[in-house]
């Protein structure tokens, strides 16, 4: 897609990688690549914006890369596409007729077969109450438009890689509550806040937009944290914390 950033106009077109078919679902909402039955397990990723071109621009990205999409055209028909498609992820923009983004967020995290779904934000608000908002609800990543693809497909890839991993041979992501990790391991209610959220994959900056505190409060806290767990970094810190949780 060149170097043009999503949610402006690009210059030069998306490689047709796949042909791009369709078909059109019940909701109204369509799949853009149907694959042969030989990529069954290719991972299938929800697009919910109600701008058209943003919405073509992602999916052909996205199919271009050998991901299934499927496109609902605002909140409440990616809700119910969310329920019948069961995807692998969800990008989803905020301000949309119908629902909101934050309001599609709630509906996901209260289905239980769809609470741990990976779920991205991409839109075109960028201040911080916004963001913590968003976090707070449970979203997995929050990008802001323009964005380039590059970097898209690096947060679809980096999430969707956490979600496959997640769990094997350890506690679920999300036994991983500020509650669990103090009593399993020790932690002040502060550090114990802070290591969920880096359980959950958030970055230091995501996390001190999240509680409210300084970047430097939040690095203080992780230091204070690996030296109690005997960990050099964040990898070492999760690892050990749902560990600890599944042996408990």
């Amino acid at each position: 897609m060149g170097r043009a950033g999503m949610g402006r106009p690009a210059k030069t077109t998306v490689p047709k990688a796949r042909p791009l078919g369709c078909h059109v679902a019940a909701t109204g909402g369509f799949t853009s690549w149907l694959p042969p039955a030989s990529f069954a397990a290719v991972e299938k990723i929800l697009v919910i914006d109600d701008d058209a071109m943003m919405r073509r621009q992602i999916t052909a990205l996205l199919a271009a890369e050998g991901y299934r999409t499927v496109e609902a055209r605002n909140g409440r028909e990616g809700v119910t596409l969310a329920g019948s498609e069961k995807p692998d992820l969800v990008l989803c923009d905020i301000t949309m007729p119908e629902m909101n983004g934050h309001r599609v967020l709630e509906a996901v995290r209260a289905d239980a077969s769809l609470a741990h779904l990976p779920f991205i934000f991409l839109t075109g608000w960028g201040e911080r109450e916004d963001q913590r908002t968003g976090m707070n609800l449970g979203a997995d990543d929050y990008l802001v438009k323009p964005v380039e693809p590059v970097d898209l497909l690096a947060a679809v890839q980096t999430r969707l890689k956490r979600h496959k991993t997640a769990g094997r041979g350890t506690a679920p992501l999300a036994a991983a509550t500020p509650e669990a990790l103090q009593r399993a391991l020790g932690l002040t209610p502060r550090e114990a806040e802070i290591l969920s959220w880096v359980v959950q994959g958030k970055t230091n900056p995501e996390i001190g937009i999240i509680l409210g505190i300084q970047l430097t409060t939040v690095k203080k806290h992780l230091e204070s944290t690996f030296a109690k767990l005997g960990v050099e970094n964040r990898t070492g810190a999760v690892t050990f914390a749902l560990e600890k949780i599944s042996a408990g």
